[in-house]
């Protein structure tokens, strides 16, 4: 059986998110969906053509088999996930406000936090060509850390391209506490992706250039600047800048992954600097379009079309004409074929109904997100504590409805 082209590793949540985008405290509907960096990009990838494995570990529970589906259903090859049956999945919680969308993370103690180096040394992986990490994995817990180094310094895969995402999570390490590990772990890698913002925030670079002199090992350095575009600076000679493309936003969760995706394939591709860029910015376009974490990417044709453009018509490029975009539904529902929501307003869960595997909380409470300890040794949902969420369980050990109203 002919192995992964490309190889990503790290944690993918349930994601629940208020159907109204309301405030999670005066949400009484949320939509059921999943969510995770590495995961992400190896959805994309495979939308892309390329042949994807995703290395992770989910709990035995509802949420962790729920992640393996509908990764699997994006094309991902998901045989190398773990199954733990000693901690839970892990979960999180978007808090739609007017200045920003938040979010909730009940992921402590997860089954993918106790991922260790051991996960990349399967034989199965052999001849991967590329191997995708991001920041948030070091971030889990010492085992994990221990992974992304051991992917950077002991090169698991061989000679596979090893790609590293900066993605700082503030609300997993604070700036302080991350700075110096991300910047050690970019500049193992032979390709790095960071936002000019995180960049700025993490190590006080304020362009495109002084993110490179930071970084001077990996081969070649995106710098990635929102709406304005983004830079490509390689090792020596020049850099390529693109501009970004006026796109509508509905939800910008996500399109970091999208770009990634798009890039790491125009590479895998073999295409040159700009056309990589290119291809980062329209399928991260579509990850914009639509209110999740993931969007099936452009039908290459299309993609390989928008790409060869004149830098004229490049900046000119009508999304949805060229059929890269889809016009965004007068309804606002979901996008057919994204991760973790069906079409139209079916993705949208009601948690605490009774539903299998997800508790039943008091009656009149329906709408309910229900939070308790459910299997020993998983932890609380009450803030602040330690340890993963368990969303009710529907047999031994139900979650507790009392706070979840």
């Amino acid at each position: 059986m002919t192995g992964p082209e490309a190889v990503t590793v790290g944690e993918t949540m349930v994601v629940l998110s208020p159907v109204d985008a309301t405030p999670l405290e005066r949400a009484d509907r949320v939509r059921l969906g999943v969510g995770g960096a590495e995961s992400n990009v190896a959805a994309g990838l495979a939308g892309l053509g390329h042949r994807v494995a995703w290395v992770s570990r989910v709990g035995d529970d509802p949420f962790g088999r729920m992640v393996a589906r509908e990764v699997a259903d994006a094309g991902v090859d998901v045989d190398l996930v773990a199954v733990d049956p000693d901690a839970p999945t892990g979960v999180y919680f978007k808090d739609p406000r007017p200045e920003a969308t938040g979010v909730h993370y009940y992921r402590a103690g997860s089954a993918a936090s106790r991922l260790g180096p051991e996960a990349l040394d399967d034989p199965r992986l052999a001849g991967a060509r590329l191997l995708h990490l991001s920041g948030v994995t070091p971030a889990l817990s010492e085992s994990c850390r221990a992974l992304v180094f051991h992917a950077v310094d002991g090169r698991p895969l061989g000679d596979a391209l090893v790609s590293f995402d900066v993605n700082h999570r503030p609300g997993l390490w604070p700036a302080d506490r991350a700075a110096d590990v991300l910047r050690d772990l970019a500049d193992r890698a032979d390709v790095v992706l960071v936002g000019l913002d995180e960049a700025e925030r993490l190590w006080g670079s304020a362009d495109p250039q002084t993110v490179r002199r930071l970084l001077p090992h990996p081969r070649v350095v995106v710098v990635k600047d929102g709406a304005v575009g983004a830079t490509a600076l390689p090792r020596t000679g020049p850099g390529v800048f693109v501009p970004a493309l006026r796109a509508p936003v509905v939800e910008p969760v996500g399109a970091g992954d999208a770009f990634a995706a798009g890039y790491l394939s125009a590479l895998l591709r073999g295409l040159g600097p700009t056309a990589a860029l290119r291809c980062g910015h329209l399928v991260a376009v579509r990850a914009l379009a639509v209110p999740g974490d993931c969007a099936p990417p452009p039908d290459r044709r299309d993609l390989d079309a928008a790409v060869a453009l004149p830098p004229d018509r490049w900046a000119a490029l009508d999304l949805v004409a060229a059929g890269l975009v889809d016009e965004a539904p007068a309804d606002g529902g979901n996008a057919a074929g994204r991760l973790g929501a069906a079409a139209g307003t079916a993705g949208a869960v009601v948690v605490g109904t009774g539903v299998a595997g997800f508790g039943t909380p008091a009656a009149g409470t329906t709408g309910s997100v229900v939070l308790g300890a459910g299997a020993a040794g998983s932890g609380t949902a009450e803030a602040g504590v330690a340890g993963s969420t368990v969303v009710g369980t529907g047999g031994a050990g139900p979650g507790n409805g009392r706070s979840g109203r």
